[in-house]
């Protein structure tokens, strides 16, 4: 019998905590106009878990929720404002973004939407104009 790692994590006054259990499904940065405009940064960097890993422990009174398209359910801390994660109902998966997950050792694999990325990162990881095929997407790679 393994044991299954579990990291905590909050947002950023600390009053919603949570916990995501095992391994992401996929970690990478995402380049798509909705997660910049989001996160006021030039580019996401996402950990995807299945919704059974993430357990929020503290605070699930005081997430608010926000959903600019059916795609994504985007989560913040009524408090602090903080972003905690998104939800993707259609790719069945939770978006727990890497920055709220202190101990995890994250360890980008892909970047999506690079097509519309503001800022180029030349890292040798493949590139896709959306998403991977088995999340629904293309699956076409784009230059570095």
């Amino acid at each position: 019998m393994s044991i299954q790692k579990s990291y905590k994590g909050s947002c950023f006054c600390g009053a919603v905590e949570f916990t995501v259990s095992g391994e992401p499904a996929a970690m990478g940065y995402c380049h798509c106009e909705s997660c910049r405009h989001w996160s006021a940064a030039p580019v996401n960097a996402f950990t995807l878990w299945k919704p059974e890993a993430v357990q929020v422990t503290r605070g699930a009174d005081n997430i608010g929720t926000y959903n600019k398209t059916p795609q994504s359910y985007r989560k913040w801390c009524k408090t602090c404002g903080g972003h905690i994660f998104t939800e993707h109902p259609g790719m069945g998966l939770i978006d727990v973004y890497a920055a709220v997950i202190p101990d995890l050792a994250y360890s980008p694999g892909v970047h999506v939407h690079y097509q519309e990325a503001r800022l180029r990162i030349k890292d040798g990881l493949p590139k896709l104009k959306d998403v991977p095929c088995e999340l629904g997407g293309s699956g076409v790679s784009v230059d570095e």
